[in-house]
């Protein structure tokens, strides 16, 4: 398994604990966009930059792709978040943000599926 910087460590902490957060608040069984905008004003209210839907370009031989992908959220331009509500996370979610990883040249993410019981089981990191 690849280890992110431990510097990151501080930020992981309040990325969980907001994640946590927002799930005791609301609960499963809403929107992924209630989730990322509610987890986007936690966030921000523990002192992080938080970006939402941010547009990362892909290049193909020298040339810009549109529309290229749009990640929900980048914590302050280091962590990058998936916010989902599903029911399981699946091999493409995983995909996606290894990808969102490779092109921000971010060292860490996470996906967070807000569809569980208890959100520690919705929590899914990654490190590149």
């Amino acid at each position: 398994m690849v280890e992110a910087p431990r510097e990151l460590d501080p930020l992981t902490h309040e990325i969980i604990g907001g994640a946590i957060e927002v799930h005791r608040e609301l609960g499963p069984g809403l929107l992924e966009s209630i989730y990322e905008e509610c987890l986007a004003i936690e966030l921000s209210d523990r002192g992080l930059s938080v970006e939402r839907q941010v547009i990362v370009p892909v290049e193909f031989k020298g040339r810009q792709v549109e529309p290229g992908y749009r990640l929900d959220l980048f914590v302050n331009r280091q962590i990058v978040l998936e916010v989902k509500a599903v029911e399981k996370v699946l091999p493409v979610h995983e995909a996606q943000l290894l990808t969102y990883l490779k092109l921000t040249k971010a060292r860490l993410g996470f996906i967070l599926n807000f569809h569980v019981p208890v959100m520690k089981d919705g929590i899914h990191r990654r490190a590149l």
